[in-house]
């Protein structure tokens, strides 16, 4: 057991360091290998495998492989016990493995391995755990992404008519009208289902249901941004559509409700899975608005912090008896003063804190944003997430790790888990230092940023005034007084995502099945039945009953029949 996660650990992390260099030596000489296998041609369209390798791949590639490193080595000690833990590893590999095809695939047919793959796989992690929640939340997970998978295949369709599915090849020619902008539309539909953008939000949440060592690779450096990189590589095509503004508005919008609903919520998984939705909307906004290489950064950068907080997260979840409701938690600095260090490190540097992080790829986005010609909406609503997210933070750690300790007498709390808090410290070097550092490889010639001083301090202002006011208000929220009775309506519909779980599972099948129900009383078990196979099997039936009955040698039948014969002649000779 111990030399399957070790063994599996040294393999990632060296592909990791392989295709880091790789990475490298691309972005130094400016090469890509561009490998195609041809499986067979149809009407002069080859059906090809193909392969891209260059500088994005193998960056992307290298820090899905180091962050699942760090989380199948932090599984050995997180899943001890499991009785089935072989069969875990298998699936984390599994996950990683699709990963890895859509990433090099620059092709709409091959890159179908790796979508659903990721899917498939996915669907299994999530109901890991046997019972009725997990089996609802796997269900709703595999359903939301079935609709991106349903336009990825339509997709195809289309590009058939461009002559070929690779479609680096025609990204840059895209036509603006007729299939071409219908293709570019499917393609947004296909990353919004996978990236959790309003209105398939709900499914990011109730993912929470897998394993915490599973959160931290799903929604730092896999599912989820499965969408984005798409989105990434067919940026060129979206210039100039009306799918691209649709797009701006709706990631503005999730990242707003995200933020919201994160200080509403009280599960301490999805307060940081609702976050992970929030910087989602944030890569796809700034994505829509044209900067894609932007959007890559802020995603490697983000992956980073979010696989250490959700680590940090699950040591927590482990030592408290299991708990996840964060008012059961309180005054952990104390007792795990490692993990609420690293903890610390990532929710700083998910806040954007200066010299962190996400604060080289945060900061940048906001600014880029600020001077881009975006409508005062979508400026409001930056502005109003990015405080946003230093209030949940802030929330999340005065009721996790200070403040009063509310866990019960019998308790052993402590960071003697090595082997959960040597990866921790992995990510945590990363969480520091990989902001700087990406920010020196992608962006050789910096950015000119040109605005008034009010714009240039507003993301710092709000992130001030967001984080004095999660903790003042929260200070009084402990006490217990029920101030949220008092608005009732408001704070379950900020807190339920604006009741977006339930219009994606009950809303949505409600009326279907409702129909159904009725067509199956009238129609299947009613007149379709009394006049098809029911009905017929009856009179069949009965008129062998009569059959028999003449068939049993009967004396009585023999006169019966004779007698009426007999009046029958007389009738016919009269």
């Amino acid at each position: 057991m111990v030399s399957m996660y070790l063994s599996s650990m040294l393999f990632l992390l060296s592909g990791s360091l392989s295709c880091l260099v790789l990475s490298l030596l691309c972005l130094k000489s400016g090469q890509a290998w561009f490998i195609e296998w041809e499986l067979l041609s149809l009407n002069s369209s080859s059906i090809v495998m193909t392969l891209i390798l260059d500088w994005m791949s193998f960056m992307f590639l290298g820090f899905v492989m180091f962050i699942s490193s760090m989380v199948l080595y932090y599984s050995g000690e997180y899943m001890h016990g499991d009785s089935n833990m072989n069969r875990f590893m298998y699936l984390v590999l599994a996950f990683v493995m699709s990963m890895g095809f859509l990433i090099i695939s620059p092709n709409l047919i091959s890159i179908l391995l790796g979508w659903d793959g990721l899917g498939l796989v996915s669907y299994a992690l999530v109901i890991y755990y046997q019972n009725e929640k997990s089996a609802n939340a796997g269900m709703l997970t595999a359903l939301s992404n079935r609709v991106g998978d349903v336009a990825i295949l339509l997709a195809i369709s289309l590009f058939f008519s461009c002559g070929g599915w690779n479609f680096l090849f025609y990204v840059e020619n895209m036509p603006i009208i007729g299939s071409g902008g219908l293709l570019c539309g499917l393609v947004v539909l296909a990353a919004m289902t996978k990236s959790a953008q309003i209105p398939f939000s709900a499914w990011l949440p109730a993912a929470m249901a897998a394993p915490t060592p599973v959160s931290a690779l799903v929604h730092s450096s896999t599912l989820v941004t499965a969408g984005v990189y798409l989105l990434i590589r067919f940026s060129p095509a979206l210039e100039g559509r009306l799918s691209q503004t649709v797009l701006l508005l709706l990631s503005s919008l999730t990242m707003f409700m995200a933020g919201l609903g994160a200080n509403f919520e009280y599960d301490l998984k999805k307060i940081i899975a609702l976050s992970t939705l929030s910087q989602l909307g944030v890569m796809m906004s700034i994505l829509s608005l044209g900067y894609a290489d932007l959007a890559f950064f802020h995603l490697l950068a983000h992956a980073l912090f979010k696989a250490l907080l959700f680590m940090c997260a699950g040591a927590v979840i482990h030592s408290v008896k299991d708990y996840q409701d964060i008012r059961m938690m309180g005054g952990l600095v104390y007792h795990m003063p490692l993990t609420g260090m690293c903890m610390n490190l990532a929710n700083l540097a998910l806040c954007g804190t200066p010299f962190l992080a996400g604060f080289y790829s945060k900061d940048m986005i906001l600014e880029v944003a600020f001077m881009s010609p975006i409508n005062l909406v979508s400026f409001l609503l930056y502005a109003l997430a990015t405080g946003l997210t230093v209030c949940y933070t802030m929330r999340l750690v005065y009721y996790s790790l200070s403040g009063d300790f509310n866990l019960g007498n019998l308790y052993s709390i402590s960071d003697e888990g090595k082997i959960m808090t040597n990866p921790m410290m992995g990510l945590s070097v990363g969480a520091v230092f990989g902001g700087a550092t990406l920010a020196w490889l992608i962006f050789p010639c910096p950015y000119m940023i040109c605005m008034s001083p009010v714009f240039k301090m507003l993301a710092l202002i709000v992130s001030v005034i967001g984080g004095v006011l999660g903790y003042l208000l929260n200070l009084n929220a402990v006490n217990y007084n029920l101030n949220s009775l008092k608005y009732y309506n408001s704070v379950v519909f900020s807190g339920s995502m604006w009741f977006m779980p339930f219009l994606s599972t009950y809303g949505a099948s409600k009326n279907f099945l409702g129909s159904g129900e009725t067509y199956q009383s009238v129609g299947d078990m009613g007149w379709s039945e009394y006049y098809g196979g029911q009905g017929i099997y009856s009179f069949i039936m009965s008129s062998s009953k009569i059959l028999q009955v003449f068939q049993d040698n009967s004396m009585k039948i023999y006169m019966l029949s004779f007698l009426l014969w007999v009046i029958v002649l007389v009738f016919v000779v009269v």
